[in-house]
C-alpha cells in the first residue's frame, strides 16, 4: 500500500505540474510576443528615417523647383529688356 501512495500523485501533485506546464507555456509566448514587439519596432524606426530622408529630398527638391522659378523669371525679364524673343513682322 504505501509502494502504491508513493507512486501515485496526489492532486495538489498533478495541479502543480499542470501549473508549471501552462507557466512554462506562457513564458515561451510571452518572450516570442516580445521579440515580436523588438522587431515592430525596429520596422517602425526604419520606416521614420526612411520618411525623414524623404521629407529632407522634398524640401530640397522643392528648393531647387523654388530656384529655377526665380531664374526663370529673371532669365524672362532679360529677354523682354534685350527684346529677344519677339518676332518681327
Amino acid at each position: 500500500m504505501e509502494e502504491y501512495l508513493q507512486v501515485v500523485p496526489s492532486k495538489i501533485e498533478v495541479i502543480k505540474q499542470d501549473f508549471e506546464k501552462r507557466n512554462s507555456e506562457l513564458g515561451k509566448k510571452i518572450r516570442h510576443l516580445e521579440e515580436e514587439k523588438m522587431h515592430l519596432r525596429l520596422g517602425i524606426d526604419v520606416q521614420r528615417l526612411e520618411t525623414e530622408k524623404l521629407r529632407i529630398g522634398k524640401n530640397k527638391a522643392d528648393e531647387d523647383l523654388d530656384s529655377l522659378k526665380i531664374d526663370y523669371k529673371k532669365l524672362r525679364l532679360s529677354m523682354k529688356i534685350a527684346g529677344l524673343g519677339r518676332t518681327s513682322e
